[in-house]
């Protein structure tokens, strides 16, 4: 039996959850944005390499890249671009096999929500923006 429930609010809901998938990353892209030199301090005080690149890399993905994904533009090979830059992100950013408890267990929460995220992202690929963007697709 075919599933059909949802099937006349496809678009809609194709541009909802682009929408909540690119909040989280527009809001804290911009953040980085706006506080450059905090962010690649940052950066290079946990470690990273090169963190002026490296928190540029972040701006990008986070700040355009959502913007990006949100309106529609590229939707597809974007979502797998941030796909890949949320699981390298976990695994930079949250190495809760690392740490011992209580960090462990807020590093742990927030890889995962990294690996769920990027779920999302690859099933917005599969998927396609819908109609209601840029790629009208």
């Amino acid at each position: 039996m075919r599933y059909t429930l949802l099937a006349g609010s496809k678009d809609g809901l194709l541009l909802l959850a682009r929408l909540l998938l690119m909040v989280l990353f527009v809001i804290f892209g911009w953040s980085k944005l706006t506080a450059f030199s905090d962010t690649a301090t940052y950066m290079g005080s946990v470690g990273v390499p090169m963190p002026t690149v490296t928190a540029a890399i972040a701006v990008i993905m986070e700040f355009f890249v959502g913007i990006a994904i949100a309106v529609g533009f590229y939707t597809r090979p974007l979502a797998i671009v941030l796909a890949l830059y949320t699981v390298a992100a976990a695994v930079i950013g949250h190495q809760f096999w690392n740490l011992v408890d209580p960090e462990r267990i807020g590093a742990m929460i927030n890889f995962y929500k990294n690996v769920s995220i990027a779920g999302g992202l690859v099933l917005l690929c599969v998927a396609g923006p819908g109609k209601y963007s840029l790629d009208r697709r």
